[in-house]
């Protein structure tokens, strides 16, 4: 059993749409172990997309400069630079002004393998490579192109742990041990 992090990020929340999409994890036997509705401090966004994150820093970037090529964007012009990391530093900033801007909410989800489970229902990153079924593919239209220019992040929905250990680190994050609730789901019953 894994526990996962989901965040509804603004936009979700005012499309309206966490209902629909929490059903979807729900039908799939995830169980809703801890949920709130809050504004994001400053604080808490930094801790959440920490700049020292390298690896995560120069893969938003590299992903900028890959999209970029194939579009036949020129990122000095966008950017000012072609430096992945410099990239990522900007996208980084525009993702915390994202999420400190309106509303959220945030839920752990608990299952087997959870953590893969959630990342294959939101889909990519990227709306438009999100295959149909997945919740960006069926939802979200946004992208990177739209994105950058308008100086914002990408408005895809949700954000999801990407791995085990960074599930824990951002469950510990958002959640005290208080906040998470233990129960039974009728599908747990029938799995035994």
């Amino acid at each position: 059993m894994e526990k996962t992090l989901v965040i509804f990020k603004p936009d979700s929340v005012a499309r309206g749409l966490v209902g629909e999409i929490t059903s979807r994890f729900e039908r799939v036997g995830l169980k809703i172990v801890g949920m709130k509705m809050m504004m994001v401090s400053r604080e808490l966004a930094d801790k959440h997309y920490p700049a020292s994150r390298e690896e995560f820093i120069n893969g938003m970037g590299g992903k900028t400069l890959e999209n970029y090529r194939d579009l036949g964007i020129d990122p000095v012009k966008e950017f000012g630079s072609e430096d992945a990391h410099e990239i990522g530093l900007k996208i980084r900033e525009w993702l915390v002004d994202m999420i400190t801007a309106g509303p959220v909410i945030v839920m752990v989800l608990q299952g087997p393998h959870a953590v893969e489970l959630v990342r294959k229902m939101v889909g990519h990153t990227l709306p438009l490579m999100s295959a149909p079924g997945t919740i960006r593919g069926d939802y979200s239209f946004d992208s990177s192109y739209l994105a950058n220019t308008g100086k914002r992040p990408i408005k895809n929905l949700l954000h999801a742990s990407g791995n085990t250990e960074e599930a824990q680190f951002e469950v510990d994050l958002w959640f005290t041990n208080d906040e998470l609730m233990e129960y039974s789901r009728v599908e747990e019953e029938i799995m035994r």
